[in-house]
């Protein structure tokens, strides 16, 4: 059974636009291919085999997107009482900072912009929370305690 993955209907654009521009950089690998070809030996020439990489990684990135988007699932933005995925949450951070993460997919996270996975440590622990809840967390620094301040 194929595997959902949860992505913000932002997130699914951008799955697709990158898809469709590695259909495009396909063509242009395979006619380096063909250049490459006409230098003749190929067990020694290194723009065929650049050339090969590429189409090679170019192309597990196409299987890899294709399927994301078969298998993507809409997050929609939650108005809820507690955290959960769609969700922005305002967290106070060992009793002084405060940060704000949105509840994102694993394709989507990106902790220096504030969006952390469902499936990281933090995600995990703040899923199902409510507003005043406290948690620690442990965390590659190290145990950190969060104080849920607000859901959005």
């Amino acid at each position: 059974m194929p595997q959902t993955h949860f992505v913000t209907e932002e997130g699914l654009q951008k799955l697709k636009e990158e898809f469709e521009q590695l259909k495009i950089r396909r063509l242009e690998i395979a006619k380096s291919i063909e250049e490459a070809k006409q230098l003749g030996d190929l067990s020694e020439n290194a723009s065929y085999t650049e050339a090969l990489e590429a189409q090679s990684f170019n192309e597990g990135r196409i299987v890899e997107l294709e399927d994301l988007i078969r298998n993507a699932s809409i997050i929609e933005k939650q108005f809820t009482e507690t955290v959960e995925l769609g969700t922005t949450v305002e967290v106070e951070v060992n009793g002084g900072d405060r940060r704000s993460y949105a509840i994102v997919g694993s394709q989507e996270a990106n902790p220096a912009e504030g969006r952390i996975s469902n499936e990281s440590p933090i995600g995990r622990a703040l899923l199902g929370k409510r507003k005043g809840d406290a948690i620690d967390v442990k965390t590659p620094k190290g145990m950190m305690g969060y104080k849920v301040v607000s859901i959005k």
